[in-house]
């Protein structure tokens, strides 16, 4: 697939894997990207909002983004996000990840709301001066409470063609809406697990950052999809109907996801690192059924 970036395809966003005692599971974590590069992926991203980027210390981002490249050593290209909160901090946090074999990072926007869309702008515009890797932002004011309009996203990528990726948790209209608006000067790669996965493709997404628990049948989707072929194209939308019911499950907010998914997950690589790191909600007993029903329908990884 010809992109402006030059990367596609289908990215899960690792889960945070934690022992017992609440620590980062270095076996969890493995098999967790084992399982991922096993099933043909074409990239894996680390450190968004599956991976509870906003409960893990300065150290622990570190040691996630170590532990990812180590185990994909290269062989499918990794994508971080980077959320730290001053410009400087994500300059040298980008610098971090181009060390250690990243191709790209995603930029989260400072959590300050109410702030004039030029400060965001001149933001992310000092970290793109100094990033010697293609970047792309992350704008999700649904979930983050803070985000850049259509036209402020035009006006980054002018100003910093290296700014090239948009990472959005959109509908398929909104996404149609901004190729107009951005006159496909940008990639676009959306989320919400994977919701709209193939009418968003459909409105000009090349990418998709859905989480681990499925990446499975939507790495499927998105290779059917991307033959342009009609039998194909319709085994996507088989494929689609099948996991959707799981995906709006998921959806209802960030919190089920996170409890849920790795759930779901758990179940399918057969391991019991499943708890999200608190504070958090705690799951229900209908909940786990649920998320045990929909894992036995996928099957084990």
């Amino acid at each position: 697939m010809k992109t402006r970036s030059g990367f596609f395809g289908n990215y899960p966003m690792v889960y945070a894997l934690f022992d017992a005692n609440g620590n980062l599971s270095r076996s969890a974590m493995r098999k967790q990207v084992a399982s991922l590069l096993a099933h043909k992926v074409h990239g894996v991203a680390v450190l968004g909002l599956a991976t509870e980027v906003n409960k893990l210390s300065l150290v622990e981002r570190h040691t996630v983004m170590e532990w990812v490249a180590e185990d994909i050593g290269g062989r499918v290209p990794l994508a971080v996000t980077v959320a730290e909160v001053t410009a400087a901090g994500q300059s040298d946090f980008v610098k971090a990840a181009a060390g250690l074999g990243a191709k790209w990072v995603i930029l989260q926007p400072p959590p300050v709301k109410g702030v004039p869309e030029i400060e965001l702008i001149r933001f992310f515009g000092a970290v793109a001066e100094k990033s010697s890797l293609p970047l792309g932002i992350q704008n999700a004011p649904e979930y983050l409470g803070i985000g850049l309009s259509h036209g402020g996203i035009k006006a980054l990528n002018k100003a910093h063609p290296n700014l090239s990726i948009v990472k959005l948790e959109a509908t398929a209209l909104s996404i149609a809406e901004l190729m107009q608006e951005v006159d496909g000067a940008m990639d676009v790669f959306n989320g919400r697990a994977g919701v709209e996965m193939i009418d968003s493709m459909r409105a000009g997404a090349v990418g998709f950052i859905p989480g681990a628990e499925t990446f499975d049948i939507t790495t499927r989707i998105f290779d059917l999809m991307a033959s342009g072929k009609s039998d194909s194209m319709a085994e996507a939308d088989r494929l689609y109907q099948s996991v959707l019911p799981l995906l709006v499950f998921l959806m209802e907010s960030m919190g089920t996801f996170l409890i849920y998914g790795k759930q779901v997950l758990g179940h399918r690589l057969s391991i019991a690192e499943t708890a999200p790191r608190g504070p958090s909600g705690a799951p229900t007993r209908f909940g786990l059924e649920t998320a045990r029903r929909y894992a036995e329908m996928l099957g084990k990884l």
